[in-house]
């Protein structure tokens, strides 16, 4: 579909009341770079903090030590992060980001509102939801909104909800052309979390307790397809999951076994789930899936949120007070958990990134967790005007902005009418090349209405 075509369907978002390059008015135009190479691969920050360090290198000895330098960047980083809100009006908890491109981020929302920020100018458009084709008598869900978006391994489709928050729907990017929507044959209920496995295979798990796998024909995407109606609506595939697995029950909470939380090892082709009850589930991911093994979390309360590093084969599960770390493979798990201690409002995002994990809470703070330390980053300070930085023994801690919250009736009958609240982090998203980080979220207590969202540079 042309991108003209696409820009007729999007308008900037008006205010409400109640998971690389262009201008915000580009949505409808490409959102992925027309360049790749940039001149800040080669003399970005990282090259700044080493030369600074050990003295400018030749060519060669930057070329040599990459991984040095990428390691030595990831460490170095979060200490020099600073913070610049984004205003998202009326908008209600932002539960899912991913970037695009160098400067937009697409997001989804509690009020089930897919949109795409322009970090630069703070310009937000939305993005029209794909409707389930037969009626949807759960129409009206308040609460529920989009949790997951999730791009394939080569950033040419996206996979978020649907209008009906049970359905998975998949956009062609860099257009966000509507392209299929699974709501034939699939979950009865939310899909709270979605990982892909190849470009054309996507996995999605949902509060009723299965998990879903999808195949898409190439031909949806390839152009083959008519993609509009006599009246020039968008018009799109709609498909059904070619496997359904069900989480087993367990013993201690037969009734809680929503799957919350998928990732993704393309090493080991196996895919990993926590549900609600306290459980993580192993599949072996081909054409279908096979369950391998079920492990009863070590922290059972609130596993919201998982994670996988590929270099070290290790998963990361977030909870009420804990990061637990997990290695199907070994029967002994020499990486002892990580406690958050924000005050008991849990883990609510996690990322990998080589050695250090980034750590989102429902206290409005980022923390940053060093594997190969075992131990948080920690704050640098200076003995002394003349003396070089060094660690303070002080765990590193970022603290988020204000956001916005809606002063309504709730808020004042129920909260003390309370001047603010710690903004949870459910989501955070790294643009490594350009060195940024965007978190998004709101109010942790489930009837306040508000939003968050800050990009770190």
């Amino acid at each position: 579909m042309a991108p003209q075509q696409t820009g007729s369907r999007k308008r900037k978002a008006p205010a409400e009341s109640s998971s690389s390059q262009g201008s915000a008015a580009d949505a409808a135009g490409p959102l992925l770079p027309k360049k790749q190479k940039r001149p800040a691969t080669r003399r970005s920050l990282v090259h700044y903090l080493k030369d600074r360090e050990v003295g400018a290198l030749g060519g060669a000895g930057l070329s040599g030590s990459k991984g040095e330098l990428r390691g030595y960047a990831v460490q170095k980083l979060p200490e020099l992060l600073r913070e610049r809100e984004l205003a998202l009006g009326t908008l209600n908890k932002v539960f899912a980001s991913q970037w695009l491109n160098a400067r937009q981020v697409v997001c989804g929302t509690k009020c089930n509102t897919l949109f795409v920020v322009d970090v630069h100018s703070g310009q937000i458009t939305r993005i029209p939801l794909m409707r389930d084709r037969g009626p949807w008598l759960a129409r009206a869900q308040p609460s529920c909104g989009i949790h997951a978006i999730e791009l394939n391994p080569s950033k040419t489709l996206l996979a978020t909800g649907g209008e009906n928050p049970n359905s998975l729907a998949v956009y062609q990017l860099p257009t966000l052309d509507p392209v299929c929507l699974g709501d034939r044959h699939g979950h009865k209920d939310w899909i709270f979390t979605i990982a892909w496995m190849s470009d054309t295979v996507v996995v999605s798990g949902s509060r009723d307790g299965t998990v879903a796998l999808w195949r898409l024909d190439p031909d949806m995407f390839n152009g083959s397809i008519a993609w509009h109606n006599d009246a020039g609506l968008p018009v799109y595939a709609h498909i059904r999951p070619r496997d359904m697995e069900t989480i087993p029950r367990s013993s201690t909470s037969p009734s809680n076994r929503k799957v919350r939380a998928l990732a993704f090892s393309g090493k080991n082709q196996e895919l990993g789930a926590v549900s609600l009850d306290g459980y993580f589930h192993l599949w072996k991911a081909r054409s279908t899936l096979s369950r391998l093994l079920s492990i009863r979390l070590p922290y059972c309360r609130e596993n919201v949120c998982l994670t996988y590093c590929e270099e070290l084969s290790l998963y990361a599960v977030g909870s009420q007070s804990h990061v637990s770390f997990l290695d199907p493979r070994q029967r002994q798990q020499n990486i002892r958990p990580l406690c958050s201690r924000e005050g008991g409002t849990g883990v609510r995002s996690l990322s990998f990134y080589q050695h250090i994990i980034t750590v989102g809470t429902g206290h409005g703070s980022l923390l940053f967790y060093d594997i190969r330390a075992q131990k948080f980053l920690e704050e640098m300070a200076s003995a002394s005007p003349d003396s070089c930085p060094g660690p303070s023994g002080k765990k590193l801690k970022l603290t988020c902005g204000r956001g916005w919250l809606n002063h309504d009736d709730l808020w004042v009958n129920y909260f003390g009418g309370i001047g603010e609240f710690p903004n949870a982090l459910y989501t955070h998203c790294y643009n490594w090349p350009e060195m940024k980080l965007f978190v998004a979220g709101g109010p942790l207590p489930s009837g306040l209405h508000g939003n968050y969202a800050g990009l770190w540079s």
